[in-house]
């Protein structure tokens, strides 16, 4: 681990894999619509930033496993903020779709 690697977003690779590995995971892309339909990875269901309070219509159980991406991870950090106000307790910013190296959906 090097000095700086504090700097460093959190590693989608590895997110998606523990997203994977999670039983009742739920992957939550926060781009905008338009982002999402140029790209997207299998499975994950698109709130936008700015519509992020409809989660509670979607999912019930604050405890569920939710695991929040973006383009970069600065959305995804707002959003995971935004999910432990709502009270969902476990929440993860796994950073940024530009990072990620698998299967893509269009």
């Amino acid at each position: 681990m090097g000095f700086f690697d504090f700097l460093k977003g959190p590693d989608i690779n590895e997110g998606v894999k523990e997203y994977r590995e999670t039983n009742g995971a739920v992957l939550i892309d926060v781009r905008t619509p338009e982002e999402y339909r140029e790209g997207h990875i299998p499975e994950s269901m698109n709130i936008p930033l700015q519509s992020i309070n409809k989660v509670t219509r979607i999912i019930d159980d604050k405890s569920t496993p939710i695991f929040v991406h973006c383009l970069s991870g600065a959305r995804s950090r707002q959003a995971t903020n935004i999910l432990k106000q709502l009270g969902y307790t476990n929440v993860k910013n796994i950073g940024g779709i530009s990072s990620y190296k698998g299967k893509i959906e269009r």
